[in-house]
């Protein structure tokens, strides 16, 4: 009998197929790279086409490598937002990605007519343009004759992992879990519902909304790679992580550095109002049971290295800077604020634009490499001083992402946060998350102490760096942030 899992990680700057044995040994793997596409100043877009084959391309290839599958975890970018027709499966319009600011202003108006406590009241969320509500409802205002159909039920909404359940189901599936659905702003975390209220104050048809289920559920089964193999978890990518980290008791908190940044911390099972501008979110829901979270969530992270990279042409790859940074540890004041859409947490400015402060003359192309890595790290630190003046309590920090297998990265991590910060032997927990789910539901997981026992540590990254330097260098950092801030 099979019992191997394989998860299907859709993210926003590529689309990975990890396998995964019953005693959570990665076998094999395959990553694509996607387009992202901007048309506009504030405006990220994906074809959800490239989405759909290069789920596909990189399936096939781990399913031909490694054989039998016994089932398959699903997960995925957040609030990336794509509408496709009921009858022909075609999407109506690009994939708006959680990036995307195009709806600023509409949030700014609905903020004025004071629906910003409303929204945060049901949904632990913020009135931003990043969540999926405003850009499904721009959808339904700017494709001709969109809202019509949508309102005879002849189109459907989904975040990427409903769009991808439905494909592989061949339009038999159209279901979402919590964890996604708890980013639409359209979702009531406290009532685990599809909202009435919100669904009307953005005029959004319920037809169109996907049935929520369990993280650990049976969504449906695909028959594109021999047989009908069962499609058992979905979770968003940072809860999947949440999860793939083994974070099941309040206090834990994880950080996951890819494209963006996001640090989530379990706070149990009754959910935390922030006052610090943080979000309220779920961070899983097994057996019927939520347990909620607190998130901050941080735009750019590795992008700004793929900038460097694809933008600017100073690096060859993302490796290269960890090499950089040894040799160039001091960046001579220059400071980096990737706000290239805007800031997140805990700032929420849509507006806010990415700078570099304090060149001078001696300014050299390796202090920009280090102020970027640098950057996310400040970001971090930003993060958790919000955690801390809403009283959470913070016991551990895993770290995860492409950009902690930088251990220059995660050294300065520990050293700008003054916490020690563990990272693990897989730093594929996104992907591992998404295993555990579906595992969970096949039996091959009996429970979450059985997912425990999967993690291990590969290493504790100690604090090195005296908290009165620390403290100075996160000091410029404020500064710089303010010189770009527009609220």
């Amino acid at each position: 009998m099979a019992t191997n899992i394989l998860a299907l990680d859709q993210g926003t700057s590529s689309t990975r197929a990890v396998v995964f044995n019953e005693t959570c040994a990665i076998l094999d793997m395959a990553q694509k790279e996607i387009t992202q596409f901007f048309p506009k100043d504030g405006w990220v877009e994906h074809d959800p086409e490239e989405i759909w084959t290069s789920s596909l391309e990189v399936i096939k290839s781990v399913v031909d490598f490694t054989g039998s599958i016994l089932a398959i975890g699903i997960t995925n970018q957040r609030e990336t937002t794509i509408v496709w027709d009921l009858k022909t499966g075609e999407p109506i319009y690009p994939a708006i990605v959680w990036q995307d600011r195009r709806t600023a202003d509409y949030c700014d108006v609905l903020r004025r007519q004071g629906f910003e406590s409303t929204v945060t009241s049901k949904t632990g969320l913020l009135l931003d343009p990043y969540f999926s509500a405003t850009k499904l409802k721009w959808i339904l205002d700017h494709v001709e004759g969109a809202r019509d159909k949508a309102r005879k039920g002849c189109l459907l909404f989904g975040t990427v992992d409903s769009f991808l359940l439905w494909r592989l189901t061949k339009g038999r599936s159209h279901k979402t879990d919590a964890t996604n659905a708890s980013r639409t702003m359209l979702f009531n975390i406290h009532q685990q519902v599809w909202d009435k209220e919100l669904l009307e104050l953005f005029d959004i048809p319920l037809q169109m909304l996907p049935e929520v289920c369990d993280c650990s559920s049976f969504f449906g089964s695909t028959s594109f790679f021999g047989g009908e193999i069962p499609i058992t978890g979905i979770a968003g990518d940072q809860q999947s992580s949440l999860i793939g980290q083994c974070c099941f008791y309040p206090g834990m908190l994880k950080s996951t550095y890819g494209t963006g940044c996001f640090a989530i911390l379990n706070t149990g099972k009754k959910p935390v109002r922030s006052n610090n501008k943080l979000l309220t979110t779920v961070g899983y829901r097994l057996n019927g049971e939520v347990t909620y979270a607190l998130e901050g969530s941080i735009f750019i992270a590795g992008a700004a290295v793929q900038w460097l990279r694809d933008g600017l042409g100073l690096i060859k790859d993302a490796d290269s800077t960890e090499g950089i940074a040894k040799s160039n540890p001091d960046t001579g004041g220059v400071y980096l604020v990737p706000a290239f859409t805007g800031l997140g947490a805990p700032y929420w400015d849509a507006r806010a634009r990415g700078a570099v402060l304090g060149l001078t003359r001696d300014t050299k192309s390796e202090d920009l490499v280090t102020a970027t890595l640098q950057s996310v790290c400040f970001q971090t630190r930003d993060l958790l001083s919000a955690m801390h003046h809403d009283r959470a309590e913070l016991s551990v920090i895993r770290v995860d992402g492409g950009m902690a297998t930088n251990n220059w990265v995660v050294q300065q991590l520990a050293d700008i946060t003054q916490m020690p910060v563990d990272r693990p032997v897989v730093v594929e927990t996104t992907s591992l998350g998404a295993a555990f789910l579906a595992g969970l539901q096949v039996g091959i997981f009996k429970s979450l102490r059985d997912l425990e026992s999967c993690w291990r540590k590969d290493r504790r990254f100690f604090v090195e760096l005296d908290r009165s330097r620390s403290d100075k260098l996160y000091a410029g950092w404020q500064e710089a942030v303010s010189r770009v801030r527009t609220t």
